[in-house]
C-alpha cells in the first residue's frame, strides 16, 4: 500500500502535468486570438501542487513571464505551497 507521501506527490506531479498543458493551451489559444484560459484557474492549480508545472510552462513556453501581477500572485502561491510543506515536515519531524 502506497505511504501518504507518496500518494501526495503523485498528486503534485498529476497537477503539474495538467497544470502545463493548460499552459501550452492558453499561449496556444492566446496567438489564435480564441477563448483563454482563465488566470485564475492557473493559479488555483498553481497553488494545489502545480507550481512546478506552471514554473516550467512559464519557462518553456515564455508563456506569462512579463506579466507583473500575474507573476506576484504565482509566487505568492509557491510561498503558500512551501510554507505548508514546511508545516508538514516540521511536523513530520517529531519536533
Amino acid at each position: 500500500m502506497p505511504s501518504t507521501l507518496s500518494i501526495i506527490l503523485g498528486v503534485h506531479v498529476a497537477v503539474s502535468v495538467v497544470t502545463f498543458t493548460l499552459y501550452a493551451y492558453d499561449k496556444i489559444r492566446a496567438g489564435a486570438g480564441g477563448r483563454r484560459v482563465p488566470e485564475r484557474t492557473l493559479h488555483l492549480l498553481a497553488l494545489f501542487g502545480g507550481w512546478p508545472g506552471a514554473f516550467a510552462g512559464q519557462q518553456i513556453l515564455r508563456h506569462k513571464t512579463r506579466k507583473l501581477p500575474f507573476q506576484i500572485v504565482y509566487w505568492m502561491t509557491v510561498a503558500i505551497h512551501a510554507g505548508i510543506w514546511g508545516v508538514f515536515l516540521f511536523r513530520g519531524s517529531g519536533r
